[in-house]
């Protein structure tokens, strides 16, 4: 019959901290489940291996609520996972996938329970998780898995059980033994049948109820079918009926739990314990109602302890069934969550089970905010439980318990008693404070382990002064003593308990009773380690208490004089440490130094240096940055002792980006500029220096061309005489009419673009026609400003880098010769046409009209060059609006001509060779 088969959790490709994927081992209400890390990389996957090869009948996810996968894979195998034994990666067989619903319907309110039918036979599970459903409460794009279930039967007995049910089935026709209590047809449940799957197996019967509740149903169960087997029916229907309201109590104890735990996260103690109250209440209630001590009593010799796991890792039949240490029956977990399954797996014959309705499940959701994930799991939760194979030595004598043990403690919330390791461990300590008040510390109850410590804490408290020495100091010993135990807690109440008595004792107790150094140096060096230790504990918050703790102490008056603690903290970090090990002891070591410095604190500039340079080596980045910032600390108190602690400051040691960044702390500490700002002040030298050879360059060519526009105006204004004499005869010029020097035309005038502004002074225009010109460019290879139209020319006969080009026999530009076989193919590369049919851009390549106009419609115009970098809307102001305001306006107006429009030069023009030819030089 298949039944639950218990895994282990061979690999992961990831995890976010506090949420490991060996949770996925434990079913309970509390249980975290896996997170894969924010932000991570898709797919992730997770290795499962079964305690034994067995063919799966029945698969069971229990998706988060909002971390939700968009797909998951199987994939079985008969042997070790690919990545322990590379290239053999055909040992994983695809079974198929589900697509998981994005939750939108609930809210993300609720959780999806999937139940998937296969037939496959492995010992190895692998399920990858593709991309996360994307939702408002999912930022860091996770996914997650809270539960997973595998229902099977062992493989290897598959032969053994075929010849049983081929033997029975000839007995069963052949008559011979008709009223066989064994005969499946008698077991009302069909539990008989091959393929029958009991609903205590299922995934949410374990995340749903009360575990004492459940366990208490799996053993009426159990009872249930022995009855039918020996024809008790009056007794099995009795049972029947208990286990149906027990379902119904199990679900109302989990609302209180629930109740509870909000109250105990919210500090309100008085409404928890009035929880807890009522629970054990109606817990007795229950029990005397349905006669509960009547029905677990069967025959003497079906009679046993009660001591079922909560998560059977085999099933009783098979021959590889493991021993298990017994687990006790716990009350305190529940978390009440909506759920329902979804679509079929597809693409292999799988088939999903039909649709769980929410309200069959669990009580409605209480929503995400009831469970955070800093809140450490209780160890209340049943735990993995410890099984060795048959023949092998247990570490521990097993510990059975009766009916009537589980039943007192399930109602009246007392320790268990000591076992005989725990009476022979804590002798000392129950002689001084009591066997009660020890096994409630050493208790298997959260609960009774706080209220240990607390009722310590009260006893020390109202010890009265004056009592003898040496009974004081027994006491704070055997206080000491229960102090380490607790601080091991995984219990977060408890561990807050441990420290509350810790620092009374310290602080209040020892100073109260003048006890002297001697008991404050026991309980700093008895707690510091251990302390230490939990600073690497997986859960953020645990981390958080221990660390603030640490540096809390480590100020109190009567543990700084002692100067014990930061001993420990300047201890080198170990190699196998874990990353949150390590990274809280630099970050208490730098919060200390901060606080206590380096003067009779325990700190020196050699113990912390030495730590500190030994961490810049560590593999955690986060390490290595606190170090580096410790050295910065201490060099702003001894800077000559840090440096000898350090290798020379040259470019060799600069190579390490990290020694680079902590020498340049050290500059910016003495106020010395840094090497950064050296390299960027020599480069803005340079560039200074450039544009200023540039400007001079420019200058010179201004003036040449100043030269010639003088020589050519003066030309042109003999040439204006000579005509005027000539058209007129010897008629002369009235005396009384001014003449107006046409030299003047030429001022504040680009004779390139012609564009006239009242800024184009002798240094405005070299200023234009370096930066601003649109019918100009600057040469990239030797900075001269020539003009666009002979760029080609220029860079063939005239740059500093002529050599390196060639004329193209296609296109007639000019392109590098190393260029030039590959450059008849590109698009750039078509044919020129004649000059005198078009002209030819070297910016666009692109063939356009012929003549001196056409350049500036082409370089200037909108619909013109698109490969002009000078070309801006600035250039471009609207000539039209201006024409209709006057003479005036007109007269002061800036504009560019506009596109095809001739642009005014000197009487007799500039010829463009010439422009061209100075602008050159």
């Amino acid at each position: 019959m298949p039944h639950k088969i218990g895994f282990v959790v061979v690999s992961s490709s990831g995890h976010e901290d506090g949420f490991s994927a060996r949770e996925l081992m434990i079913h309970a209400p509390t249980v975290s489940g896996w997170r894969s890390p924010k932000f991570c990389q898709f797919p992730q996957e997770i290795v499962l291996q079964m305690v034994e090869r067995c063919r799966i009948r029945k698969l069971q996810l229990l998706a988060h609520q909002y971390m939700i996968s968009s797909k998951v894979e199987f994939y079985i195998s008969e042997s070790l996972p690919e990545y322990l034994v590379p290239y053999q990666a055909e040992r994983f067989r695809r079974l198929g996938y589900v697509s998981l619903c994005d939750n939108e319907k609930t809210g993300c309110k609720a959780r999806e329970l999937k139940s998937v039918y296969v037939d496959a036979v492995g010992q190895f599970l692998k399920l990858i998780f593709h991309q996360n459903h994307a939702n408002k409460y999912n930022i860091y794009n996770q996914v997650a898995l809270v539960a997973i279930n595998i229902i099977g039967d062992p493989a290897d007995l598959g032969d053994e059980n075929n010849i049983d049910s081929r033997e029975k089935l000839i007995d069963h026709y052949l008559g011979h033994s008709p009223h066989n209590p064994e005969d499946p047809a008698l077991d009302g449940t069909f539990a008989g049948r091959s393929d029958y799957i009991s609903p205590l197996d299922d995934l949410a019967f374990d995340m749903y109820q009360d575990p004492e509740v459940a366990q208490i149903i799996r053993r009426l169960d159990e009872r249930k079918r022995e009855a039918v087997r020996k024809e008790r029916y009056d007794h099995a229907k009795r049972l029947k009926q208990a286990i149906a309201d027990l379902q119904k109590v199990g679900e109302r104890l989990g609302r209180y739990e629930v109740e509870k735990r909000c109250a105990v996260e919210k500090e309100d103690y008085d409404l928890a314990k009035e929880k807890k109250q009522q629970m054990a209440r109606y817990r007795a209630q229950v029990y005397e109602q349905l006669e509960l001590h009547g029905l677990l009593q069967g025959e003497p010799e079906t009679q046993r302890p009660f001591a079922l796991p909560l998560q059977p890792l085999a099933s009783p039949s098979s021959p590889q069934h493991w021993k298990a240490v017994s687990s006790l029956p716990r009350t305190e977990e529940l978390v009440v969550e909506d759920t329902f399954t979804g679509p079929v797996l597809q693409e292999k014959p799988l088939a999903s089970s039909p649709r769980h309705s929410a309200a069959d499940q669990s009580p409605p959701a209480a929503g995400p905010a009831l469970r955070s994930h800093e809140v450490l799991p209780y160890d209340e939760r049943p735990l993995p439980v410890t099984r060795k194979q048959l023949g092998e030595a247990s570490a521990e004598p097993e510990v059975r318990e009766t009916d009537s043990d589980v039943r007192r403690r399930g109602v009246s919330g007392e320790p268990e008693p000591l076992t005989e390791k725990a009476l022979r461990e804590a002798s000392s300590a129950i002689d001084i404070l009591g066997e009660a008040l020890v096994a409630g510390a050493y208790s298997k109850t959260w609960s009774c382990r706080e209220d240990a410590l607390l009722a310590l804490y009260k006893r020390l408290m109202e010890m009265p002064v004056g009592t003898q020495k040496e009974d004081l100091k027994n006491m704070l010993r055997a206080s000491v003593f229960l102090i380490r135990r607790a601080i091991k807690d995984i219990v977060t109440s408890v561990f807050q308990a441990s420290l509350k008595l810790l620092k009374m004792i310290i602080t209040q107790f020892i100073p109260k009773h003048k006890l002297g150094k001697p008991d404050t140096t026991h309980c700093v060096e008895r707690a510091v380690p251990l302390l230490l230790a939990r600073t690497g504990d997986s859960s953020a918050r645990l981390r958080v208490m221990a660390v603030n703790f640490i540096q809390e102490m480590a100020l109190f008056k009567e543990v700084k004089s002692l100067q014990l603690i930061p001993a420990y903290l300047v201890q080198p970090l170990k190699a196998n440490a874990s990353a949150h090990l390590a990274m809280s002891q630099v970050d208490l070591l730098a919060r200390l130094l901060r606080d206590l410095g380096t003067e009779s604190s325990g700190f020196t500039v050699d113990n912390v240096m030495k730590f500190a340079v030994s961490a810049l080596e560590h593999r955690v980045y986060e390490v290595r940055e606190t170090a580096v910032r410790i050295i910065l600390d201490m060099y702003r108190q001894h800077p000559a002792l840090t440096l000898e602690h350090l290798p020379p400051d040259d470019s060799s040691t600069r190579r390490n980006l990290l020694y680079k960044a902590i020498f340049e702390g050290f500059a910016k500490i003495d106020g010395r500029p840094t090497e950064a700002e050296t390299q960027k002040r020599v480069a803005t030298k340079e560039t200074e220096k450039q544009k200023k050879e540039e400007m001079k360059a420019l200058q010179g060519q201004s003036a040449e061309l100043r030269e010639t526009q003088a020589g050519v105006q003066e030309k042109e204004s003999e040439a204006v005489k000579l005509k005027s004499q000539d058209s007129h005869g010897r008629k002369a010029a009235p005396p009384d009419t001014p003449e107006i020097p046409d030299n003047h035309y030429l001022d504040n005038l680009c004779i390139f673009c012609g564009e006239r502004n009242e800024s184009f002074t002798e240094e405005g225009l070299d200023l234009h026609y370096w930066k601003h010109c649109l019918m100009l460019t600057r040469c990239d290879h030797c900075r001269q400003v020539v003009e666009i139209s002979s760029l080609t020319e220029h860079l063939l006969t005239e740059c500093d880098k002529r050599d390196a080009f060639g004329k193209c026999s296609r296109c007639s530009e000019a392109v590098p010769k190393e260029e030039l076989p590959g450059h008849i193919k590109t698009k750039e590369c078509n044919p020129a046409k004649a000059e005198k049919v078009a002209n030819r851009c070297p910016l666009c390549h692109e063939n356009f009209a012929p003549g001196e106009e056409a350049w500036k419609v082409h370089l200037m115009g909108p619909a013109g060059c698109t490969m002009n970098l000078r070309k801006t809307h600035v250039l471009y102001k609207a000539a039209a609006p201006q024409q209709g305001k006057g003479p005036a306006a007109a007269k002061s107006s800036t504009s560019a001509p506009k596109a095809g429009s001739k642009i005014p030069t000197p009487k007799g023009g500039l010829s463009k060779s010439s422009s061209r030819t100075h602008t050159r030089r």
